[in-house]
Parts: structure tokens; sequence; C-alpha cells
């Protein structure tokens, strides 16, 4: 198995990075910075520039059979900019599978029918403007014919797997407060290597 993985470095990424390795898969990763490789492996083929290149996108992608993004926002519009190019790349090179990291505010309200956690006081933050680059993300994807889920966690502080992890689709589950960053990226491991939540998103939480 081959697969391409943005957002190599970051805090999800760099963790889904290392279970694919260890799983014995081939990865081609992107990344902006050479000197933040997490580690060196053969298994591993870098790219260094950033997601809103299309020709560096394309070269990611090809040969792969399968796409994971935990591209961030970073106070940016990356990903509403990058995520056109991947697409594009996965419909030209025929693979269909991507897996992505958003947020909980994209999920459905419980109690607002039509809206969005973030356009709710289910959601605690005062800024949008991360929550709008995700659904962005979301709206891009299910208007395709590939096979997409985005992972939606609440609150990610940094931290390894606790298990115990709560699921459901589309929504958060009910008093969901949190989750680490290992079991967010234990779950995402998980959803690429058992091809599960196609077509949906997933609320994650403890």
């Amino acid at each position: 198995m081959k697969i391409a993985i943005f957002g190599a470095t970051g805090r999800v990424g760099s963790k889904v990075l290392e279970m694919v390795v260890h799983e014995g898969w081939e990865v081609h990763a992107l990344i902006r910075d050479r000197s933040r490789t997490p580690f060196d492996s053969e298994a591993v083929q870098w790219y260094i520039g950033d997601a809103t290149s299309p020709e560096l996108v394309d070269q990611v992608i090809k040969g792969c059979d399968l796409v994971f993004s935990g591209l961030n926002t970073d106070k940016t519009d990356t990903l509403s900019q990058a995520i056109p190019l991947i697409i594009h790349s996965m419909q030209k090179h025929q693979i269909s599978r991507i897996v992505t990291i958003g947020t909980a505010g994209i999920l459905d309200s419980r109690y607002e029918e039509g809206k969005y956690r973030f356009q709710t006081s289910e959601s605690k933050r005062k800024s949008t403007f991360a929550a709008e680059e995700h659904l962005t993300v979301y709206q891009t994807l299910k208007n395709t014919d590939l096979r997409w889920t985005i992972i939606c966690p609440t609150y990610l502080p940094d931290g390894e797997e606790q298990g115990n992890v709560r699921h459901e689709m589309n929504v958060l589950p009910e008093e969901g407060k949190k989750i680490t960053v290992g079991d967010t990226a234990r779950f995402a491991f998980h959803t690429l290597l058992y091809d599960q939540f196609v077509h949906n998103r997933v609320g994650i939480c403890y």
C-alpha cells in the first residue's frame, strides 16, 4: 500500500505517518521544511514545498493508492486552496480514497436543525475562520465522486492514546468534551486501514 500524506509534520499527521510506516506502507509525504521531518525511513519519500502548488501536489499523489490530509489552517486559507488541487490530482490518477482531519465545528448541530455546530452555541470558539476553512473542504469533497471521510475531533489537546473513543456519524457524541492527538491519529489510521465511514463526517471524543 502506498499513501500520500499532507500535513505530515503536524500533530496528528506525524503520528499517522508513524503508524502507516509501522504497518509497512510506503509513503509520499509533503512537508514545508525538510529540517522538520519527524524521522527518517526508507519507506518515506519526502516532498518539500507547499500544498498550494499544483505541480507538487500532483507529484505527491502520483503512484499512491490513497490519500490522508492532516493539514490545518494555521490562520491561512491553505485548506481551501489545497483541497481542489488534491481532488484534481486524485481524479487524474484515478485514486478514489481520501481521509482528512476536520473539526467538530463542521458537524451537524444536535439542537438547531440545518446548522453546523460552529454556527450555534454548541461551539465555544469565538473565531469561526478555521471551521469555515474545514467546511469548504467538506462541501467540496461531498460534491465529488471520491470515497471521502472527514474525522472531526472536538477539543484536541496533546496527549497519548487513552482508548474508549466514542464516535458518531455527522454529529458529536453527547457530552463530548475532548480527545487527545494520539487517539485522533489512531482513529484516523484505523479508518484508513479498514476503509470505514465512507461519505461521512465522524465526530469523535471521549
